[in-house]
């Protein structure tokens, strides 16, 4: 490997012991991908953040790095972390998990990483463009990043990106290289792609049938459907079917034909061959539906929700009220938005509750009380059995909010 007299330096331990562990890192797997040099990146995002996840190990290895030094030396985002940093009472997190998770997030603000604790930094700021390299390890924000940005990143390890951020470079290997993002599997959808569930059924279907880059093509009512939505409803859309995607399999990258960056920019073109054909999305749904059993909780919000999201949502249950606990995810900095807008009161008044810097995918639920939750997010649906051992209804985002109307799904 061709490395510069700067990460010479860095990897000699010039910079301390903290830096030289990141180098040494990053080297280490840059050369089990035969990367022949390292690349500056411009931004990090850092998952293994939930107590729930990591664990008292995973706290001990952020303290040590931060005593040898380290510090980020580009702009780091967090991940979710396993509860709401200020409402984890009302939450009902118990208090043992709730001081290790504020020791983890305090390591992580050593470490110079900002305390954003969502997985959707991108509906605040501009946060990658076309052809940027990145360091991401959230798989539903590497998904979009890549596909509806154009960016470009590997699906770090929580560890290997934070590394990345200490040094500011990654491996030249995988998604950062041109020919590694060429579509190899072809997908014609007919299926109409009217809600954001609809979006990631198609997301779990695609990740569970490839294992390359799929190339997607829209037609008849799924082309209609997409040219009726909105620039937000199609962007939630488009996060709903990476999100999806990364969770049934180990989806990356994806091009929609005229809807993401490189499919728009003409750096990519259809693989040959015939197209798997997707006219139905009712098998996804049977996938990721469960069995009927009284619900603990209704879950929006995965990945974090939009403010258009939330909007909808205090529209459609405008005059109504909730009688199962309804959960919002969302980033702080876009239930700050909600706040200033009246649009978190109107949600309160109704029974909902924003919940920040967590999701259900990362919370502690099973040690709330939690065991059966109904939710939107085909990703959420892909993740709950088998990782909290709860029970999933999946549907639509109005039959969820139906749902924790009447208290029980219908």
């Amino acid at each position: 490997m061709q490395l510069t007299d700067e990460e010479r330096a860095l990897l000699a331990g010039d910079e301390g012991p903290g830096v030289r562990r990141a180098m040494e890192m990053v080297v280490a797997l840059a050369r089990i991908y035969r990367a022949e040099r390292l690349l500056p990146i411009g931004s990090a995002q850092v998952a293994g953040v939930s107590y729930a996840n990591i664990g008292d190990a995973g706290l001990d290895f952020l303290r040590a790095w931060a005593d040898e030094g380290a510090r980020v030396r580009v702009p780091a985002l967090l991940n979710p972390a396993g509860m709401d940093r200020q409402a984890w009472q009302e939450m009902g997190v118990p208090a043992d998990f709730a001081a290790k998770q504020s020791a983890i997030v305090a390591a992580y603000a050593r470490l110079g990483v900002r305390l954003t604790c969502t997985c959707a930094p991108y509906l605040l700021e501009e946060s990658a463009r076309l052809g940027d390299h990145l360091a991401w390890s959230e798989s539903s924000a590497v998904a979009y990043a890549n596909s509806v940005l154009g960016a470009r990143t590997n699906r770090e390890g929580g560890p290997g990106a934070l590394a990345a951020a200490i040094v500011g470079r990654t491996g030249d290997f995988g998604l950062h290289r041109s020919g590694e993002r060429q579509p190899r599997d072809r997908f014609r959808v007919s299926a109409p792609l009217e809600t954001a569930a609809d979006w990631g059924a198609l997301g779990a279907e695609v990740g569970r049938r490839t294992q390359g880059v799929p190339w997607i093509e829209l037609e008849g009512p799924a082309q209609a459907s997409a040219d009726s939505l909105t620039e937000a409803q199609l962007r939630d859309g488009l996060r709903a079917l990476g999100a999806a995607g990364a969770a049934s399999g180990s989806l990356a990258l994806f091009h929609v034909a005229g809807l993401t960056a490189e499919a728009r920019a003409g750096l990519v073109a259809p693989p040959a061959g015939e197209p798997q054909v997707i006219a139905s999305l009712r098998e996804s749904y049977e996938r990721l539906d469960g069995d009927t059993v009284p619900l603990d909780l209704v879950a929006s919000g995965c990945p974090h929700a939009s403010l258009e999201q939330l909007e909808a949502v205090a529209r459609y249950l405008d005059g109504r009220r909730v009688a199962v606990p309804l959960w919002l995810t969302v980033g702080r900095g876009v239930a700050e938005q909600a706040r200033d807008c009246g649009l978190a009161g109107r949600l309160e008044a109704v029974g909902a509750r924003l919940v920040s810097d967590t999701c259900v995918v990362v919370a502690p639920l099973r040690e709330m009380g939690i065991t059966a939750v109904a939710t939107d997010s085909a990703k959420s649906a892909c993740y709950l059995p088998g990782h909290q051992g709860v029970a999933v209804r999946f549907g639509s985002l109005e039959r969820c909010l139906d749902a924790a109307v009447r208290g029980r799904w219908a």
